[in-house]
């Protein structure tokens, strides 16, 4: 709470957007403690634990959080979201690809290392909008 709080007010201070604390302060400070538990996980050699805890709250809050607080108030969505959903796809559909089109079916530390950069491209792109 503190820390999400506290970089929050640092980002309004700079003069950042609400949506690019939403998508980078608030989505890293909500994340840690999956991140957490999936990397404990790999390192004990449960990769199931690990891919279903990233996955499963991923689906969780799209499908149920975002549900029920559409649920107590409608949530107007703005049009240049549409980018950022278009990138949710697109990383999706390479991650897909990426496991599925080749066995044993697994991310390598390269691919991890891209997924990574990628997210650091997209980040860098939110400050340019």
């Amino acid at each position: 709470h503190w820390i999400v709080s506290s970089a929050t007010d640092l980002a309004l201070v700079f003069g950042l957007s609400e949506s690019v604390i939403g998508l980078t302060i608030i989505a890293i400070g909500t994340s840690v403690p999956e991140l957490a538990t999936s990397v404990v996980a790999a390192f004990r050699g449960n990769a199931d634990i690990a891919v279903g805890n990233a996955v499963g709250s991923n689906i969780f809050n799209l499908l149920f959080v975002l549900a029920i607080t559409s649920l107590v108030s409608p949530i107007p969505v703005p049009l240049n979201m549409n980018i950022d959903i278009m990138v949710m796809i697109a990383a999706a559909l390479v991650l897909f690809v990426a496991t599925i089109n080749r066995p044993p079916f697994r991310i390598e530390r390269w691919e991890g290392i891209g997924f990574v950069g990628m997210y650091v491209v997209y980040v860098g792109s939110l400050f340019f909008r």
